[in-house]
């Protein structure tokens, strides 16, 4: 699955992909049309079921949604400390690797 630039945006390309209207999908979802607008638009956060809804409404992978909507997030977060975004990514990194060894019951 190609991941667009945001998850709105992954979401919009699903939906017009299957020439489906704003209205149908809401519904399938069950969720307001203008809720699935906004999620769109990037102005509305899914939740996690909801994501979970989108993945097997469009019969995608759940995983690739998850990273789309994880590294929105990510990336607004970091955008705010633009001086030195890239370092914080780069010990962002550092520090999921050493919380995974941190979890991991051989360690």
């Amino acid at each position: 699955m190609k991941l667009e630039k945001t998850f709105g945006d992954t979401v919009k390309k699903l939906r017009e992909n299957k020439n489906l209207p704003l209205r149908e999908v809401a519904e399938a979802l069950n969720i307001d049309t203008s809720m699935l607008g906004k999620i769109e638009k990037n102005s509305r956060k899914p939740t996690k079921q909801l994501i979970e809804k989108f993945a097997k409404f469009f019969k995608v992978s759940s995983k690739d949604l998850t990273i789309a909507f994880l590294s929105d997030t990510v990336a607004y977060q970091i955008m705010e400390e633009e001086d030195f975004s890239s370092e914080v990514f780069k010990v962002a990194e550092e520090k999921v690797e050493y919380l995974k060894t941190k979890k991991s019951p051989d360690k």
